[in-house]
């Protein structure tokens, strides 16, 4: 058996990300075995036991994860193109009037936000941005399970067997799509729920069948849904919320 770095040990348990990893083992708030390990780049072997220090817990604790309802011409992540980040959305005054969530609002919520699941600058609906690195590798690691839901809004003739392609099927950039649920909800609308988060992924699946988008919502993510969050405002996620 080969010893693993320590931080990649964490992160597969879900303990942290590597980067929180290397910041704890820095400051001595990480024990294997019960003895503190303080060198970056320590290793061990897989069958340890690795510990926080309760000065690490509390910090995790701390960490605020931010749902907001993102309208259309906002980017997800950094500004680009002269369009406005989803972040810039995050203020006292556009904070939803119904968040149970207790906790006060404070600038040091905006540092160090990492998009959990990005949304294109055309689509409006649920976003997650996080400082929990446990949350964002449970929502966006390569091995992540999370589901998530959208309700799209479409043009055009669905091509011959075009549904049952949308559900398993289809290809992009040369690779097989992970089987998708995707029902008609009226008319001109389709429910999509996937377990995978491509560029523009919707959009391009709908081409392949004869559709255009013309709106995208998410409206679910895991087991949080966008409710009645109202278009441009935001909540904390609650202590009792889990993706």
């Amino acid at each position: 058996m080969e010893k693993v770095r320590i931080s990649k040990l964490m992160s597969e348990r879900g303990l942290c990300s590597r980067r929180e990893a290397d910041a704890y083992i820095e400051r001595g708030w990480v024990r294997v075995d019960g003895v503190v390990v303080s060198e970056l780049g320590a290793r061990a072997f897989p069958d340890q036991a690795i510990t926080l220090e309760r000065a690490a817990q509390a910090r995790q604790t701390s960490r605020v994860t931010i749902l907001i309802n993102k309208p259309v011409g906002y980017v997800s992540g950094q500004a680009e193109k002269g369009y406005t980040p989803a972040v810039a959305l995050i203020d006292a005054r556009s904070r939803y009037a119904g968040d149970r969530e207790p906790r006060r609002f404070e600038r040091g919520h905006l540092d160090g936000l990492a998009v959990a699941g990005r949304l294109d600058i055309d689509s409006q609906g649920l976003l997650v941005l996080t400082q929990d690195g446990r949350i964002a590798k449970h929502l966006i690691g390569e091995d992540s399970s999370v589901d998530k839901e959208y309700l799209v809004r479409v043009q055009g003739g669905l091509s011959e067997n075009g549904l049952a392609l949308l559900n398993h099927g289809l290809s992009l950039d040369g690779k097989a799509l992970k089987p998708a649920q995707v029902r008609w909800q009226n008319n001109d609308q389709l429910r999509f729920v996937l377990r995978e988060g491509k560029k523009r992924q919707i959009r391009r699946m709908c081409e392949l069948v004869g559709l255009k988008v013309v709106g995208l919502k998410r409206v679910r993510i895991g087991r949080v849904s966008l409710g009645d969050l109202p278009l441009g405002q935001w909540r904390y996620l609650r202590e009792d919320e889990r993706f």
